[in-house]
């Protein structure tokens, strides 16, 4: 296995001063932490704050005929010898004083832009990631920036989805979203992002994947759609998702709410694998969310550790 390059020389930085007009390069720019580029315009309080792109993609791009300049990607940072693409979400970018962890890998692409149309391909939507600033400081072309990949006993991650045709619009409160997010932190998750979607089986299964294969969580709960109604389709949705099923913590959930209610057996809830991603249907009540959450968080923290490499199997 090739071993990956953890130094690497910022050949351009990039910066667009209004939404939806091309980035142009600058000798240097100032990074603010929590907010990104200091003047560029897709800088702000949220986890896509800088983007970056290795310039050796961007190279070998080029020598098929793309002819694309600096910035012509939407990138911000573009950065020689470092393969951003091999690396795990969690990896901390050091260069000069700003600290930067990744936070994404690759993004969907909503409107082809011109270099697509043209090339039929564009390497951005793959190959590009995004991070967030940690530590303010200047970055100017030429430095060096150097890589530390995350420790393995980090804290995992978490994302909450609440599946509600009138949550999401807004017509019912959101209390089983909160409920999730509440019992994650209190056992140590870091829950990274919060969702309230319809009851539509083709947009859960868009923000699972996102969440599992660019945002890289550890842990992905999902809250409501698990029922009998025609548009309870949370169970098909994650299933048509998985890598490997996991079937054993929905199991135990509907074995153990049998004891409070008889109807627990009408649950249709699903948990599987997507990658190095668990993904746990739990019930839409949010009473019934703290009972399963209290049946299974101690074990899926296990299981986890498992998946990340940072435990091992154990036999009674």
């Amino acid at each position: 296995m090739e071993e990956r390059k953890t130094a690497g020389r910022v050949r351009a930085i990039c910066i667009s001063e209004k939404r939806g007009t091309e980035k142009h390069a600058v000798a240097e720019a100032k990074f603010e932490k929590g907010f990104g580029i200091v003047g560029d315009a897709h800088a702000g309080h949220w986890h896509r704050q800088v983007s970056l792109l290795s310039y050796d993609k961007v190279k070998e791009f080029n020598s098929r005929g793309a002819d694309v300049q600096d910035g012509a990607f939407g990138e911000n940072l573009v950065v020689e010898d470092l393969d951003f693409r091999s690396f795990p979400v969690g990896t901390i970018l050091r260069c000069q004083d700003v600290v930067l962890r990744m936070t994404q890998i690759g993004k969907e692409c909503h409107t082809h832009c011109r270099i697509y149309h043209r090339m039929g391909e564009c390497i951005m939507p793959v190959q590009g990631v995004f991070a967030e600033v940690l530590s303010s400081g200047t970055i100017q072309t030429g430095s060096m920036m150097t890589v530390e990949f995350p420790a393995k006993d980090r804290p995992f991650t978490a994302a909450v989805i609440t599946m509600s045709d009138k949550g999401s619009k807004g017509e019912r409160k959101d209390e089983s979203g909160p409920a999730m997010k509440e019992g994650l932190t209190a056992a140590g998750f870091d829950v990274v992002e919060e969702l309230i979607l319809p009851d539509e089986k083709a947009l859960l299964k868009k923000e699972l994947i996102r969440l599992c294969d660019q945002r890289q969580v550890s842990l992905i709960l999902t809250s409501g759609g698990t029922g009998f109604s025609e548009r309870d389709t949370t169970p098909e949705a994650t299933m048509e998702v998985m890598t490997r099923n996991a079937p054993g913590i929905a199991e135990a959930i509907r074995a153990e709410s049998m004891k409070y209610t008889k109807r627990a057996m009408l649950s249709r809830g699903a948990s599987v694998i997507r990658g190095q991603t668990l993904i746990i249907n739990l019930p839409g009540s949010p009473k019934a969310v703290r009972e399963s959450m209290e049946i299974i968080l101690e074990s899926v923290q296990h299981g986890l550790g498992i998946l990340r490499g940072s435990e091992s199997e154990c036999a009674r």
